[in-house]
């Protein structure tokens, strides 16, 4: 049987990755790795997962939950870092 760890080492997302997308979108680790590789493979699709890492940011922030906020910015500094398309104003490639 192919465990939630197998679908996220089939991705091109990290765990933590995977993980604020599950946050964001409030689904399981399972589905989330689903959409986040779906997204990866589409036009803008990394900047949509960029967009949702941000909005949980944000949503950190506005509870007060700095370090949570903090995790969340060390899992899009290292997504930017793997995924540069995905910084806004990237020119396509």
């Amino acid at each position: 049987m192919i465990s939630v760890d197998d679908v996220v080492g089939m991705t091109c997302l990290s765990e933590e990755e995977v993980a604020a997308v599950a946050e964001h979108d409030h689904l399981s680790d399972y589905d989330a790795a689903l959409l986040g590789d779906y997204l990866m493979h589409q036009h803008h699709g990394p900047a949509r997962v960029q967009q949702m890492i941000c909005e949980d940011i944000r949503e950190a922030l506005h509870a007060d939950d700095v370090r949570h906020a903090k995790e969340l910015y060390k899992v899009l500094h290292h997504f930017l870092g793997q995924h540069p398309e995905a910084v806004r104003g990237a020119s396509p490639s």
